[in-house]
């Protein structure tokens, strides 16, 4: 039976995530970590409120005792600097990590990442480097083990929406093409169900590579 910390619960791939954990009865607890609570209630759920996700001394008690951590927090790169979008893609996803890593050593921790990160993290592209970065990092950590997950495009399912205005409307002009690119691109689209069951699967078996990508998500 599976004990999951889970990061980015609210956010398309987190509800995801969140919903497969709940359905799967093989996980026995999930503690959802957010900023604010969303009145979701399920026996197997606890919401835990967390104002600064830079700093987790205070509550260290509270993190130990879990097997898994799916961290699914992330943003856009768009519109922002590199020390910005780094803030909180790096420094804020190393600062769970060291922490959860110290608690549960014999944690799986599985990081959401995307296609095209760059894991020599000297390429053009910035978010692509600061994601490599972050990918880099998470591998050097004393977890049990590490997987990087990688998906391009995203079917969202079961009444999941994307946080941000501008991918819920294409989500919603893609959704009549979504099972036809799915039968064309099936190394390319995955879908918030596989990549929630791709994590548990993972996480409870493992996986012959660190990096997985869209097909190899979809594998498992």
């Amino acid at each position: 039976m599976l004990k999951v910390i889970l990061f980015g619960s609210t956010g398309m791939v987190g509800q995801g995530v969140l919903q497969e954990c709940l359905l799967d009865p093989t996980v026995e607890h999930v503690l959802s970590i957010v900023r604010a609570a969303t009145g979701q209630q399920h026996a197997k759920l606890t919401e835990f409120v967390h104002k600064d996700f830079f700093d987790y001394s205070d509550v260290e008690s509270q993190l130990a005792g879990y097997d898994a951590c799916f961290y699914c927090l992330g943003v856009t790169s768009s519109g922002m600097s590199e020390q910005s979008y780094s803030r909180v893609t790096y420094d804020m996803t190393m600062a769970a990590a060291q922490t959860l890593v110290r608690l549960n050593s014999p944690m799986t921790f599985i990081y959401v990442s995307g296609a095209g990160t760059d894991s020599t993290e000297q390429g053009r592209t910035m978010w692509a480097r600061v994601k490599g970065k972050a990918e880099n990092a998470l591998l050097r950590l004393p977890f049990k083990a590490a997987y990087m997950f990688r998906p391009a495009g995203i079917q969202p399912l079961h009444g999941i929406q994307s946080k941000t205005p501008s991918y819920r409307l294409l989500y919603a002009l893609a959704k009549p093409v979504f099972p036809l690119l799915r039968l064309l691109l099936p190394n390319h689209i995955t879908t918030t169900e596989h990549l929630g069951r791709a994590m548990l699967r993972v996480a409870q078996n493992g996986f012959p590579k660190p990096i997985l990508e869209a097909r190899d998500i979809n594998q498992a």
